[in-house]
């Protein structure tokens, strides 16, 4: 496990460490204490994939193409 911030982590290294967490907690070789440690972890990188993923749909959602498919351009961010 990282003592990297999940913050920090970009979408694969977060989900990297995201599937050795599942892996090490799979395995039943993890005493309760460790095993508390590595769900918290897991959480955490969970939520900061489904954020970075869902970050990227938005700016793939912008995007507009013109009629024969070609990239035109991106339409302006509503908020």
């Amino acid at each position: 496990m990282s003592d990297k911030s999940v913050a920090d982590m970009s979408f694969e290294q977060a989900m990297s460490e995201l599937e050795a967490v599942v892996s090490n907690l799979e395995s039943s070789q993890v005493a309760l204490d460790d095993s508390i440690k590595l769900y918290e972890r897991g959480a955490a990188l969970k939520s900061h994939c489904e954020a970075k993923l869902k970050e990227a749909e938005e700016k793939v959602a912008q995007i507009t193409l013109s009629p024969d498919g070609s990239v035109q351009g991106l339409k302006p961010v509503e908020g």
